[in-house]
């Protein structure tokens, strides 16, 4: 019988913005060939998921972290967070030096300190992982800023899904829950920082889980024939709603005990994996 697979990208697709592993490619457009429904399910923006992730070819895309789902060009799913939300939050970053991003649909909008920041800490990564990629038979990644950001000066407050934030301290993921309240999802983020946090800020009950639900619904579909795989804290919902959870083998442990059944790693095919063994391909 047809499936549907919700999948991550980065980390899961995509090894953070640097490499995909040719099989996934070829996984994942197989299993579509033979009838199945492959979507993407991010945190990313709609309009911040890498080119050549959108390029593999996909039959819809949860962004956002469930605020949004669309298909076909058409939104599914839409949950702006209230503007009145989006105020508590930048007045908590404000008071406690926090840098940030607002992401709506479609696009990302950087707070005035976050570029220089991320900028030296994705410098400092990418020449740490040319050398891995190299070893392992992938192209080593490009150089440069920050892509695809914009201003935080010019963000419509009424079209934001939700907030990543970089902080200098590393308890602000449990701060901000405490401080903010019970009407937000606050979890750690997936950015590796040496030092500090990083975290997402979203509405209390709009997740990849509700998402999914959402979009399940629409199709007609059953969640006992839905996939999921992902590697990060934004993907515990998923894993709570689809019949077959899949963590990466680069998830956090905790995260693979979440799920289950655990696959092998970005890079040394786990999304290929995880398709052969459920018998999509």
């Amino acid at each position: 019988m047809p499936r549907i697979a919700f999948l991550d990208v980065d980390g899961t697709i995509i090894e953070h913005g640097s490499a995909i592993a040719p099989s996934t490619i070829t996984a994942i457009r197989q299993a579509r060939a033979n009838g199945h429904l492959v979507w993407l399910c991010t945190g990313r923006a709609d309009g911040d998921i890498h080119p050549d992730v959108r390029a593999i070819g996909f039959d819809g895309a949860i962004s956002n972290g469930g605020a949004y789902a669309t298909r076909d060009g058409a939104l599914l799913v839409e949950h702006p967070m209230p503007r009145d939300d989006v105020a508590a939050i930048e007045t908590y970053f404000e008071a406690h030096g926090i840098h940030y991003f607002l992401q709506t649909h479609e696009a990302v909008f950087a707070s005035p300190g976050v570029e220089p920041v991320m900028r030296e800490y994705v410098q400092k990564r990418l020449a740490a992982r040319a050398a891995e990629l190299a070893a392992l038979g992938h192209p080593a990644p490009a150089t440069g800023p920050i892509p695809r950001t914009r201003p935080l000066a010019e963000v419509d407050r009424d079209r934001v899904a939700k907030a990543v934030f970089v902080s200098p301290s590393t308890d602000t993921v449990a701060h901000a829950a405490a401080e903010l309240g019970p009407g937000f999802h606050v979890i750690p983020g997936s950015i590796p920082l040496p030092g500090g946090s990083n975290g997402e800020i979203g509405q209390a009950g709009v997740t990849k889980g509700s998402a999914i639900v959402e979009v399940l619904g629409i199709l007609g579909l059953d969640a006992t024939d839905a996939i999921g795989i992902g590697d990060s804290w934004n993907d515990v919902e998923m894993f709570e709603v689809v019949g077959t959870p899949v963590a990466m083998g680069n998830a956090p442990v905790e995260l693979q005990r979440l799920a289950g059944r655990v696959t092998t790693s970005v890079l040394e095919d786990g999304v290929h994996n995880a398709f052969a063994e459920l018998g999509l391909l």
